[in-house]
C-alpha cells in the first residue's frame, strides 16, 4: 500500500497540481480528451503526473479539489467530463 501526505499536503499537491495542468494548454486538451473517452484513465494519469511531479496525490484529494472549484472553466470542464471525475 502506498503511504500518503497528510491530508493538508495532499490538498496542496493538489493545487498545485492543478494549477500546472491549467498552465499547459495543450495538457489540459488532451485531459479533457481523455476523460471524454476515459474518466477513471485520466484520474490515473493526473495522479501518475503527480507522482512524477513530486507532488502525491490521491484519486479522492483529486475529485474533493474539482468539487471545490469556482471557476466557469473548470465547471464546464467538469460538467463535460463528470461521467468518472
Amino acid at each position: 500500500m502506498t503511504e500518503h501526505p497528510p491530508e493538508p499536503a495532499l490538498a496542496a499537491n493538489t493545487a498545485a497540481l492543478y494549477e500546472r495542468i491549467r498552465g499547459d494548454e495543450a495538457l489540459t486538451q488532451a485531459l479533457f480528451r481523455q476523460a471524454l473517452q476515459d474518466p477513471k484513465g485520466t484520474l490515473e494519469r493526473i495522479i501518475a503526473m503527480g507522482t512524477q511531479l513530486d507532488l502525491p496525490v490521491t484519486e479522492a484529494s483529486v475529485r474533493q479539489h474539482l468539487a471545490s472549484l469556482d471557476d466557469p472553466d473548470s465547471k464546464q470542464w467538469l460538467i463535460k467530463a463528470r461521467g468518472g471525475l
